[in-house]
């Protein structure tokens, strides 16, 4: 007989709403009981557990070699930002004011400036940028930090919008504006591919509208993913600075003609907010379902008998285990105080791509018993083709499971003539419609519906004609929704 306290967790396990019924309440069950975060005694901050913090690795590894290739370098920089850097360009300034939170006193003492916690980087870089940079032979500047940041949300949810969150951030300075753009956009596909690659993930690339552009840039370019619920995230943007950044930090130059020039920027940033995109996008109600590439474990073994049996299992276990840990992220539960069908549930909820099963006739046949998480199949496998198999089906996971989402994205995706049309699907998924590109419009239908223009696509070509909102003749093509 199992002690009472397992077979409490045991219940507790099993107790994930459905998504179907209230998509925010399952969507914190999931990430408590995979044991990703907890509550910091602070509201509106969170601890990254082992588990989800390892996803976060992985991104961070993916990102990060990618951005080295393409010439970039890390750096760090501080936390703390006087006053007077932040309050140097207007917009990003007035941006940001909402979320800055202060730093007034130093021990005792009050602090002759205040000094902002970094909601973004870009003043206190572009005031070391003024420092380092004289000639153009000191460009381009490519510099990456891999940081935290603190923005004073007044609601929060663990990985989508958290008073403090990690990220990267990348900041460069070049000769042309042409060589700013083409850097904003670089980074913009490596974004992509990280996401769509590692994350299976789909994502709709486009650049924003005005009144959704970040403070300070001349254009943000963006990805939009849509989650489970029909809800947009942005998942990433890069951003073309033009010359306003270096203007406001003196962020000059000697050029080869012998005259002194003002940089052009870029910055662009992705963040722990793409762990919360995993999550919804992939999660079912058993609770997680990870890609492989990043799940912190890709097979999980689970020797299945009692008595003498379980021995003899428990030992060869162990023995395919080491084969497996070869090639890839593995883990044998042998815990005994457990049922196996506790230990089906237990890593089903935390999005272990694939379990191995094995019993004592699996081990009399030399063979194994493989279960997908993405579809529940099983299948039998010999012990000679299983590192071979492991590998096929790991790789059919990561692709069945973007397969899907991009799946659930199309099927929600739909053309409006009027915005009125998005209420007959609950405003939910995106909506393409065509725009005027007055913010009066944008302003209206975020205020009437909390609709969103999400991004201006890439690739959309030329509209004739009228915008959703205000039947006028339409300049863009917009992707609309409600957002997280």
């Amino acid at each position: 007989m199992q002690p009472r306290r397992f077979a409490w967790v045991e219940k507790v396990l099993k107790e994930i709403t459905p998504k179907s019924s209230d998509f925010s309440q399952w969507y914190v069950d999931v990430i408590r009981k995979a044991d990703m975060v907890d509550y910091a005694p602070m509201k509106g901050f969170m601890v990254m557990k082992p588990y989800s913090y390892r996803i976060w690795e992985f991104i961070q590894e993916q990102m990060d070699r990618r951005f080295k290739a393409t010439g970039h370098q890390n750096a760090y920089f501080p936390l703390l930002i006087p006053e007077h850097l932040l309050a140097q360009e207007e917009e990003h300034i007035e941006g940001f004011s909402a979320e800055v939170a202060w730093v007034t006193m130093g021990g005792n003492e009050q602090l002759a400036e205040r000094l902002a916690i970094r909601p973004t980087s870009e003043t206190i870089i572009g005031a070391m940028y003024a420092q380092w940079i004289h000639s153009y032979r000191d460009l381009p500047v490519l510099i990456n930090q891999w940081a935290n940041v603190l923005r004073w949300e007044k609601a929060t949810r663990p990985f989508l919008r958290t008073t403090e969150f990690l990220w990267q951030e990348g900041h460069t300075v070049h000769r042309t504006a042409d060589e700013a753009l083409a850097e904003t956009l670089q980074q913009l596909e490596i974004y992509r591919e990280v996401i769509e690659e590692y994350l299976a993930v789909p994502v709709i690339a486009g650049v924003k509208s005005a009144g959704e552009r970040f403070a300070g840039a001349v254009d943000t370019y963006t990805l939009e993913a849509l989650m489970g619920d029909g809800r947009a995230l942005q998942s990433a943007t890069s951003h073309f600075l033009g010359q306003h950044f270096s203007k406001a930090f003196q962020i000059q130059y000697l050029d080869e003609d012998g005259e002194l020039k003002y940089g052009w920027t870029s910055s662009w940033g992705s963040s722990t907010r793409l762990i919360g995109a995993v999550i919804m996008v992939h999660g079912d109600d058993k609770g997680l379902r990870l890609p492989p590439k990043i799940a912190p474990i890709q097979v999980v073994i689970v020797p299945i008998g009692k008595g003498a049996e379980r021995e003899a299992v428990v030992a060869h276990a162990k023995a395919l285990e080491a084969q497996l840990a070869n090639a890839f992220r593995v883990k044998l539960d042998d815990r005994d105080e457990f049922t196996p069908g506790y230990k089906f549930n237990d890593w089903e909820m935390r999005g272990v791509p694939l379990r191995v099963e094995l019993g004592p006739k699996d081990l009399a046949k030399q063979q194994v018993v493989l279960a997908r998480r993405d579809t529940g199949e099983k299948l039998s496998v010999s012990e000679s083709q299983l590192v071979e198999t492991v590998q096929h089906l790991l790789d059919a996971i990561q692709s069945e499971l973007f397969r899907q989402a991009l799946e659930f994205r199309e099927s929600h995706t739909m053309s409006v003539e009027s915005y009125q049309e998005m209420a007959q699907n609950g405003y939910r998924g995106f909506f393409r419609g065509d725009w005027c590109g007055s913010e009066t419009c944008a302003d209206h239908l975020k205020a009437e519906t909390g609709m969103t223009i999400r991004c201006l696509p890439f690739n959309e070509e030329p509209v004739t004609g009228h915008c959703i909102v205000c039947g006028q003749t339409s300049r863009y093509r917009a992707l609309f929704a409600r957002a997280y």
